[in-house]
């Protein structure tokens, strides 16, 4: 965890604060020349950047920040591996069901939270010049704004596309004319930013135990290589990769589950991630997502695209028709990353067994209500041996992971043709497969075009409810595909209450005995970019 707690947030916010996502209104007055007089104070302003607006000790019911619980593990909720329980009242679901307009107060979060935070690394960026420290300090401080700064014009990029490119402070009349920029222009000084950041920034394994959670030379690497990956720009994004993994300094960790644990934060596996600290900066995130039986809202549901996108334990593909499914207990015979990930009818969580059984009375009873519209719940992330306040969980948040890397820099090799061999699959692919805990079969396919499938499943299952998934369905141009159609829940055998998909007064009786949910309806010609909120676009004309 950071050393500088998070307790020190009420201060920064004194300091830092600007109430307009392009600084539209006056920075709030203090002394600078007092404050600029050290080190110490620098590192207390760049913590405050590092937090933004997220919430801590308290539900987030909308996304305040890309890397908390609500801005990232939410945004599952937009593809076909999640599903909010509140369905298509959520401002998630309008995201990709075919209603997405520049109203939605989500996008608007994202849009607001991203410039709030540019501001805070612009100001830092104009003062950190004023304190006496040695030069090295002053650079390694500054690398660690730009990055910060960087990756928000990342998301920007990828979602909204042409955005105003902001490197210094705005008055309230610059502000309200500011013009957009291309996304090509964004995407160059990403480049910029991630490489010379990277240059200053230390290496993984030379973070001090008061630093782990700040950004180091393989964090922005990584950044950079998404960068290039979006852009298709696939040799650059290799020679990237292959920088992070030829420093040594990050492994894959032989236990899957324990890296999203307390107990395995610090694992070298996890590059970047967002910190959280039981009962004094916690996550809310267990009160969102654990079923009614352990006091949770059941809002974090999983769609059966993913429950059904894990192999068998052989290495074939699932299938329902296979001798190797058991319909009464869907974990046997599967890839234990799907139990790690979720659960469901019969399981175990917590201790106890999870019922929601649709004939049942268990008031996990799915669709009845506030609670499971699909039968799968998230277990990831959780320990369940934890029984503190549901509010105030300690659990970290990984922004980037090793198992990324590797999978990537296998991408950014096949997309730029290069031969694919047995060695290639061995040092990424069959790392992650092949971790301790895990133990699929390794991948033996060559050939780029077949592999290709399996790389982007593997890409699904290993990252999966990690705020991911909706970036690769964009950039690969295939979600006005995956998400477009009907959205189902779990299978129940012989269940005699069923919610059936209904068309034109007749009930569609699913052939694998699934819970049909809802639909998504993706449209290919607007939803690959987000629209600029309307309320920016009403003060400044020039973002219309």
């Amino acid at each position: 965890m950071m050393q500088i707690k998070y307790i020190l947030l009420g201060l920064l916010t004194t300091l830092l604060l600007s109430t307009c996502s392009l600084d539209r209104n006056p920075l709030v007055e203090f002394a600078e020349d007092e404050f600029w007089t050290s080190d110490d104070n620098a590192l207390l302003a760049l913590t405050g950047i590092y937090n933004g607006n997220i919430l801590f000790n308290s539900p987030e019911y909308s996304p305040t920040d890309w890397w908390s619980y609500g801005g990232l593990i939410f945004l599952e909720f937009v593809t076909d591996n999640g599903y909010d329980r509140r369905g298509s009242n959520s401002n998630f679901h309008k995201i990709s069901d075919g209603t997405l307009l520049p109203n939605n107060p989500y996008i608007n979060q994202y849009w607001s939270n991203s410039y709030f935070k540019i501001s805070r690394c612009n100001r830092f960026l104009e003062g950190i010049d004023k304190i006496s420290a040695k030069p090295e300090v002053i650079d390694k401080l500054k690398a660690e704004a730009r990055f910060i700064r960087a990756t928000q014009y990342f998301y920007l990029s990828q979602f909204f596309h042409d955005v105003p490119l902001v490197v210094n402070t705005l008055t309230r009349e610059e502000a309200n004319v500011v013009t957009k920029n291309t996304q090509k222009e964004i995407v160059d000084f990403l480049i910029v930013e991630f490489t010379e950041a990277a240059k200053f920034l230390p290496r993984f394994k030379d973070l001090s135990s008061t630093e782990i959670g700040r950004a180091s030379k393989q964090a922005s690497l990584a950044f950079l290589g998404r960068t290039l990956l979006a852009e298709e720009s696939y040799a650059e994004a290799a020679k990237v990769y292959e920088e992070i993994i030829s420093y040594g300094d990050n492994a894959i960790d032989a236990d899957y589950q324990s890296i999203f644990h307390p107990s395995n934060e610090s694992s070298s596996e996890n590059i970047f991630s967002m910190q959280y600290m039981q009962d004094m900066a916690g996550s809310a995130m267990p009160q969102h997502a654990y079923n009614l039986k352990n006091g949770g809202w059941c809002l974090i549901n999983i769609a059966s695209g993913l429950f059904e996108s894990y192999q068998f334990k052989d290495g074939t593909p699932f299938s329902y028709e296979s001798e190797l499914y058991n319909p009464k207990k869907l974990g046997e015979n599967r890839d234990p990353r799907l139990d790690y990930t979720m659960y469901y009818n019969s399981s175990i969580f917590k201790g106890t067994a999870y019922n929601c059984d649709p004939d049942g009375t268990s008031p996990d009873r799915i669709g009845s209500g506030q609670t499971t519209q699909t039968g799968f719940l998230m277990r990831k992330y959780f320990d369940e041996s934890f029984n503190g306040n549901v509010n105030s969980y300690g659990g970290n948040i990984p922004i980037i992971r090793y198992a990324e890397v590797l999978l990537s820099y296998l991408e950014a090799q096949l997309e730029a043709g290069k031969a694919i061999t047995p060695e290639l699959l061995d040092q990424t692919i069959n790392k992650v497969r092949g971790r301790l805990s895990v133990n699929m079969p390794p991948i033996t396919e060559t050939n780029s075009d077949k592999l290709r499938d399996i790389l982007r499943n593997e890409r699904r299952v290993e990252l999966a409810m990690e705020g991911i998934r909706y970036w690769d369905l964009l950039r690969w141009k295939i979600a006005h595909k995956n998400l477009s159609g009907d959205i189902y829940g779990a299978p129940f055998l012989d269940a005699k209450r069923m919610n059936y998909k209904k068309e034109d007064g007749r009930e569609i009786v699913d052939p694998h005995s699934r819970w049909y949910v809802n639909k998504r309806a993706f449209r290919k010609e607007q939803d690959y970019k987000w629209p600029i909120p309307q309320s920016e676009q009403d003060i400044n004309p020039n973002l219309r």
